[in-house]
């Protein structure tokens, strides 16, 4: 039996980051599937951890159980550079692609602070979205493109988000509209 019998496609979750007016919306949806399967609608993939008293907002796809190995690789990565998020997420993305045990981890991240906002692979990519938006998983494309489109509307950065959610919801069947929202900044 092939790594693939076993765990079929899994796939699932959509997370949506906004940045606008000072402030960044981080929205994702609950939903993980095995296959044409919804096994949970209402998973809790975006985060506020909260090393050495500064608040950082988290959003994950991919594997539930990596993500949450990562998000603790990066709390204690914060820890060692309070304040610098940036510094952080590169020493993870360093780490995530070198490290034996970590470089078979499947997630993606986005992570922000309020004032940056990093979407961190685990290729060794710490890259900063363009237009203040950026989006993972199966859906990410669809909210990308939704949120873009919704930027010059007369809309916070939450508004913007869930809406953006919401319409990749609408196309996406691996994504559905039950948002889990942090907001910062």
């Amino acid at each position: 039996m092939s790594e693939t019998d076993r765990f079929p496609g899994w796939h699932g979750t959509t997370i949506v980051a906004v940045r606008k007016g000072g402030r960044v919306a981080v929205v994702g949806d609950g939903q993980v599937s095995v296959g044409q399967t919804v096994m949970k609608g209402t998973a809790r993939k975006v985060r506020r951890l909260s090393p050495g008293g500064s608040d950082v907002v988290c959003g994950f796809a991919g594997s539930t159980a990596d993500a949450f190995t990562l998000l603790e690789r990066l709390e204690a990565k914060l820890e060692a550079s309070p304040g610098q998020l940036a510094r952080a997420c590169v020493d993870l993305a360093k780490d995530w692609r070198t490290d034996k045990y970590l470089r078979n981890l499947e997630a993606m991240l986005i992570v922000t602070d309020g004032s940056d906002l990093f979407i961190v692979t685990g290729a060794g990519d710490v890259l900063e979205p363009e237009h203040d938006i950026a989006a993972v998983g199966s859906g990410g494309n669809f909210a990308l493109a939704a949120a873009r489109a919704l930027m010059d509307q007369d809309m916070d950065a939450e508004a913007i988000a869930r809406r953006a959610l919401g319409i990749a919801a609408d196309i996406c069947v691996y994504t559905n509209g039950n948002a889990v929202v942090e907001v910062i900044g």
